[in-house]
């Protein structure tokens, strides 16, 4: 099962949807990967222990790390929108969606979860992964929501523009035997220079923004101290 366009939900900004939590409460690892991760060779971890969970081999994980620069194709991805095809690597991700960036400065967040854990329910599984982003953003004071039809959490830009709206997270899911593997990336301070070489997501009318971005001079660990405390809201407890 392939997630390919995540904002299809016709969620209120101000709303919470509700936590996805184990009826076991049974931990989920939380990792954080230092350096910068090569991209096959995560995607091959990645892959093996989204089925090790599966079978019953692993626990439910989340990963946290960084990649080098480079671009991702997901499987709605079209060769148009990858405007230079020189300027960095491309990777075919597997996941749904289209082409992303991936590069130092962005947290990733690969998120393997147990949906036969959790209700079977990737309808909720996506609201919860909205959710929890938008939380992590507000408690640095960024007020993000999603815009229907559209891939993303995104921020109001007025200063740039009447009802500008740009991107600062990008979500794209895989569901391969009730069980969730890729996730979400945040920019926290990219270099948003490299989204020129491509339409992300497909969306051509509106930016890309990230912390830096916004004015909001943050460190990556203390993102994730946030991170980890809002995935406990809607997904349950971490160790």
């Amino acid at each position: 099962m392939v997630i390919e366009k995540l904002t299809h939900m016709n969620v209120s900004e101000k709303s919470s949807p509700p936590p996805l939590l184990r009826s076991d409460s049974q931990p989920v690892l939380w990792k954080i990967l230092g350096g910068m991760a090569d991209y096959e060779k995560t995607l091959g971890e990645m892959r093996k222990t989204a089925t090790e969970i599966s079978t019953g081999h692993a626990q439910e994980q989340v990963w946290l790390l960084e990649h080098p620069a480079l671009y991702t194709a997901g499987t709605s991805a079209k060769s148009g929108d990858l405007l230079m095809p020189k300027k960095l690597p491309v990777f075919q991700a597997g996941r749904g969606g289209q082409f992303t960036y991936h590069g130092p400065g962005q947290r990733v967040v690969y998120v393997m979860l147990d949906l036969r854990q959790r209700g079977k329910d990737i309808r909720k599984l996506v609201q919860n992964l909205e959710g929890w982003v938008i939380d992590t953003l507000a408690a640095f004071n960024i007020k993000a929501f999603q815009v229907p039809g559209k891939v993303g959490v995104w921020v109001k830009r007025p200063e740039l523009g009447f009802q500008r709206q740009d991107k600062i997270a990008a979500i794209g899911i895989r569901v391969s035997k009730w069980v969730s593997f890729h996730g979400i990336s945040i920019n926290i301070a990219p270099d948003l220079s490299h989204y020129l070489g491509i339409v992300p997501c497909g969306i051509s009318d509106q930016a890309v923004t990230s912390f830096e971005d916004l004015g909001h001079l943050v460190s990556m660990a203390e993102v994730d101290i946030v991170l980890r405390q809002k995935f406990e809201n809607h997904f349950g407890p971490t160790k």
